[in-house]
Parts: C-alpha cells; sequence; structure tokens
C-alpha cells in the first residue's frame, strides 16, 4: 500500500509544517503502509527567518528543501500520478498556500499549480482517499474548483481559539464550491462520497500531542477507505 505525501518545502511560514510531516509519516509507518514523499521541483516563493519572520534574501528549491524532511528519500511530482499511489496525505504549513497555489497573497482568486490540480482529481476520479491537514484543504478547494465536485472541508472552527482568520478561510473555500464545516483540534471531517478527510491540526491553537492525535484521526480514516487497509 503505497501512501503519497505531498511536502512543500522545510518550515511552517514559508514550506511545510514539519512536526504534520512527521506525524504523518509515523502514522503512515506505524499502520504499515509505505509512504511516498514528492514535492514540485519550483522555486519557493520566499524564504522567511523562523526566529523574526523577516524575508531573508536568498532563494530555495521546494524540492531540495522538501529533502530535508524525507531524508532525501523524495520524488519530484512531475514523475508521479494517481496510477502510482492509494491515497495521498497533504500535511499542512503555509508553502501549500505560496508554492503550490498563491492562496496567501490571492486567497481562492488565486493559482494553483496545474500537476498539483490534476494528481487530485484523477485521485478523486479513481475514488483513493486524499487525508488533507492544516491548511492544506484550500489546496484541495482550489483543485476541486470547477470540476463540480463538492467535498466537505475544514480548516478547524472559530468556536475555540485559532492563530488565523478560519472564519475567512473558511468563506473562501466555500467561494470555490466546496462546503466548509467547523472542526476543533480534536474531530476530523470525513467526506464518503469524495473520500476526501480533513484535519485542522495547526490550523487550531494547539499542543502537539493533540496535533499527533489529530493526523493519526486522519491518517487512519483515510487508510479505512483503502481495501487492503481494512
Amino acid at each position: 500500500m503505497k501512501i503519497g505525501v505531498l511536502l512543500h518545502g522545510s518550515g511552517v511560514f514559508d514550506g511545510t509544517e514539519i512536526q504534520e510531516a512527521v506525524f504523518t509519516l509515523l502514522a503512515l509507518a506505524e499502520a504499515g503502509a509505505e509512504a511516498v514523499c514528492f514535492a514540485p521541483n519550483v522555486a519557493q516563493h520566499h524564504v522567511l527567518n523562523h526566529i523574526t519572520g523577516e524575508e531573508m534574501p536568498e532563494t530555495r528549491n521546494v524540492l531540495i528543501e522538501s529533502a530535508r524532511i524525507a531524508r532525501g528519500q523524495i520524488a519530484d511530482l512531475a514523475t508521479i500520478s494517481a496510477n502510482d499511489l492509494d491515497g495521498l496525505v497533504m500535511p499542512g504549513g503555509f508553502g501549500t498556500a505560496k508554492n503550490i497555489t498563491n492562496w496567501a497573497f490571492a486567497g481562492p482568486d488565486g493559482t494553483i499549480l496545474p500537476a498539483v490540480k490534476q494528481l487530485i482529481l484523477d485521485l478523486v476520479a479513481q475514488q483513493k482517499p486524499i487525508a488533507g491537514l492544516c491548511m492544506s484543504p484550500t489546496t484541495i478547494a482550489r483543485a476541486l474548483e470547477g470540476s463540480g465536485i463538492k467535498s466537505m472541508l475544514t480548516v478547524g472552527t472559530d468556536a475555540e481559539a485559532s492563530p488565523y482568520d478560519i472564519a475567512g478561510i473558511a468563506g473562501g473555500m466555500e467561494k470555490t464550491g466546496q462546503i466548509p464545516v467547523k472542526k476543533s483540534v480534536r474531530e476530523i471531517a470525513v467526506d464518503p462520497a469524495t473520500r476526501i478527510i480533513t484535519a485542522p491540526c495547526y490550523m487550531m491553537e494547539a499542543s502537539i500531542l493533540e496535533v499527533r492525535t489529530n493526523i493519526r484521526q486522519a491518517v487512519e480514516a483515510m487508510l479505512a477507505f483503502i481495501p487492503a487497509a481494512v
């Protein structure tokens, strides 16, 4: 059972949320699944100092940066198709909204890498499950826009503490034609029709243990859609 893990840099503010990526790999390994890490071979939008939040005067490559998390065992997105995978997990971090889409700057009216859009659409068409964590449901929403496919998606709830504008992001997903639902870090959203599972993770004020549990919930729900995992 091969499960893709889509990475988009290394570091929460300009790439992949590292803890979410590691917890994803751990949950897959615990379930006996083989993780297939891959990333787009594109320039990173920008590089941020994770101590000060300031932009740094340098450039980095998303694939090369993602390889740091994958310990060098990573594939170029261009070599991956839905036929290669039994499912997909998309860890969060703002690289998904800066390097895969530009949601961080243009919201739901922005762009998405065509290869990511096609991969998500192909997986849904083949009834292969997808788990979107943290900010990644916005990427799923952009991929599904205009396809006629509607899915329930969550980035969290405004009923509990969050460092982000949950209501605004949910409204953006609704603008793309998707169905935003409110979930706490203790919950996941499961859409049986599309086989898309989403989890808030660090979109909410959460401890590392809560995020670990939330990701395990999402991964287990995703794997339950795969016959070999039942």
